[in-house]
């Protein structure tokens, strides 16, 4: 059995998080010991697993600023992690030392790791290289980046091990760190599949409740497209909008009438984007008159989330340049024919007309592809039925855990592994 710590910045609601319970899952079946220390847990706004007892999760440094007048929010960011990092190598109990942390995000923690008496294996769970997330808002934004990038550079190559989520964070983290020898492995995301078992074969039982109480505001003739993600502008939830309008001069009005889109984002009111991107979705959605066909849903709990899958008949997928995106996982694993962008992760997880339709980011292309499953249900039923077996067979949660498990195996030396 080995000893493993997951540090991580925030556990709230998001891939990054979602990607990480699911790691510690996996591992914890596989006989582990897990455990998790991060600076922010909320119990009302994070996955079950992490509030409902399934790990030992520790809060430390919570009580450092997110920001500084307003911005500094990276470098608030690495303050908080280091400060969890000097408490899990220096002020942690004896008896709670691990063999493996496990962290991601944010590499500024793996030099303090590494200098540890105990001296854990660190590996390194890369997302996405974080300075291409930054928006570049000009000079006085470069030069504040600037130490900020280069220690996201030369800390991750201090990590025991790196790995990232697709080919396509691959090739990009390649590109962006190219003083690095470092060359991580591809471990794909996956999704818990025991758990979304047991949601549908509960949800089936309730079927007829359920078809009418999904929303109040969907009627039970309804076809429902759904789209999960955050209130973030970068997921392009107005695509989905306006793709939606498209179909209004596509369809007849009978037909047009009986289209929902449902947009089921993670929000968090600390998050001033969440705040300002869910107004201006209410007003692009007036202002395309669209409010009898959109229903904006904050924060959905993994229940709720579940039900709405099961209850769509498509789902959306609209960020660019998404470097993995689980939610198109999830929505194949619902037997859900995915519409995404053709760009990123989604084009190593959908296969374009047979698990869905990968577009151009145009209304015209989107709303085509969503047009054309309203309008051919067996070709629709057939994609989701294809999806559903693409994740069984290439995404699969057993396949995951295997690997994962070989990879904390292979790190920590059989002397130091702890004895059941």
């Amino acid at each position: 059995m080995v000893r493993i710590l997951f540090l991580h910045p925030d556990l709230g609601i998001g891939g990054a998080e979602r990607l990480v319970v699911d790691a510690a899952l996996a591992l914890k079946e596989r006989g582990h010991e897990v455990s998790f220390l991060t600076n922010h847990h909320d119990s009302t706004h994070c996955f079950k697993e992490t509030a409902d007892g399934s790990f030992p999760v520790q809060v430390v440094g919570d009580w450092l600023p997110r920001k500084l007048f307003g911005r500094f929010y990276a470098f608030c960011a690495y303050i908080r992690m280091l400060y969890a990092a000097f408490y899990a190598s220096f002020f942690m109990p004896q008896r709670e030392q691990v063999d493996v942390v496990f962290c991601d995000l944010i590499s500024v923690c793996v030099p303090v790791l590494r200098l540890a008496r105990h001296r854990p294996r660190v590996l390194f769970y890369c997302h996405f290289p974080d300075q291409l997330l930054s928006a570049r808002e000009g000079l006085l934004k470069r030069v504040y980046r600037a130490p900020i990038n280069w220690l996201e550079e030369h800390t991750v190559g201090l990590a025991d091990k790196v790995l990232v989520n697709s080919k396509f964070t691959l090739r990009v983290f390649q590109d962006t760190f190219r003083r690095l020898r470092t060359v991580p492995d591809v471990l794909y995301p996956s999704i818990h599949t025991q758990y979304f078992d047991q949601m549908e074969q509960k949800l089936q039982q309730r079927s007829t409740l359920l078809e009418e109480t999904v929303h109040p505001r969907v009627p039970r003739n309804a076809f429902i497209y759904l789209d999960i993600n955050r209130y973030e502008r970068k997921k392009n939830h107005a695509l989905a909008l306006k793709s939606l309008r498209l179909m209004g001069d596509m369809l007849s009005s009978a037909d047009f009438k009986r289209c929902r889109l449902i947009i089921a984002g993670g929000y968090d009111t600390r998050c001033l984007e969440n705040v300002e991107h869910y107004a201006e979705l209410e007003q692009l959605t007036t202002e395309l008159h669209l409010q009898e066909h959109v229903i904006l849903l904050r924060s959905p709990t993994d229940e709720e989330k579940c039900r709405l899958l099961y209850a769509a008949h498509c789902l959306l997928y609209t960020p660019e340049n998404e470097h993995f995106g689980i939610v198109p996982l999830e929505g194949m694993y619902f037997s859900k024919p995915v519409v995404a962008l053709n760009s990123g992760g989604p084009t190593e997880t959908v296969v374009h007309t047979s698990t869905g339709f990968l577009c151009e980011k145009q209304a015209k292309s989107f709303g085509g592809a969503m047009c054309q499953l309203f309008r051919d249900e067996p070709l629709r039923l057939k994609m989701g039925d294809q999806g559903h077996k693409r994740v069984q067979q290439k995404f699969s949660f057993e396949a995951f855990a295997d690997r994962l498990n070989g990879i904390v195996q292979d790190l920590v030396p059989p002397s130091r592994k702890k004895l059941d």
